[in-house]
């Protein structure tokens, strides 16, 4: 049952980034007037906006691949507490 439900998600998630890339590919080819990016200070060459649509789509892909390993909290190896002498019972005889 559970193979079935990962078969069926992998085939949810082809068809979505089919979808997308497919409407990318429509819309790059109905505009490709060039654009430039401009962030703060710093401004792109001028692409067409399909080409930078698919670089920022699968920029986002990577990094949403990446992010969860990114963001695991680092296993640490969890502390035994120390063990005393007196613990184990084996050191003192309190019947004799």
């Amino acid at each position: 049952m559970l193979n079935m439900l990962q078969l069926l998600a992998n085939i949810i998630i082809s068809v979505l980034i089919a979808f997308w890339i497919g409407a990318i590919a429509i819309f790059s080819i109905q505009n490709i007037t060039a654009v430039s990016l401009n962030f703060l200070l710093w401004e792109s060459i001028k692409l067409p906006v399909g080409v930078l649509l698919s670089f920022c789509v699968g920029g986002g892909f990577i990094i949403g691949g990446l992010l969860p390993f990114l963001l695991q909290p680092f296993k640490r190896k969890q502390k035994r507490p120390l063990r005393s002498p007196m613990d184990d019972g084996g050191y003192f005889d309190f019947d004799n």
